[in-house]
């Protein structure tokens, strides 16, 4: 079984979410490409992959199962690297 890495702002975006009234549910450990988080607002779910924002570009790139499961989603998601752009990408998602 291979172990899901956690980035490393993981829990400060969780934190800045679930203070904006965001439900959060943790899913980075679910692995096969799954993204980090699922997230409710406005009845609405959104699906989040967190990369570090504070590491170069070039280690912020998706893994092979992640590219694949992207590609392969036929729904929303999206990639942030912080919790202000988490924040951002939720209510783009959640416009009436």
């Amino acid at each position: 079984m291979k172990i899901a890495r956690v980035d490393d702002n993981q829990k400060a975006v969780v934190r800045f979410l679930r203070e904006k009234n965001v439900t959060v549910s943790i899913t980075s450990a679910t692995g096969r490409g799954f993204p980090d988080l699922v997230c409710g607002y406005k009845g609405k779910n959104i699906l989040l992959e967190i990369k570090d924002g504070s590491k170069p570009l070039s280690a912020q790139v998706l893994t092979p199962e992640q590219r694949l499961w992207h590609y392969e989603w036929k729904g929303q998601i999206a990639v942030v690297n912080s919790p202000e752009m988490a924040w951002e990408e939720i209510q783009k998602q959640t416009r009436d």
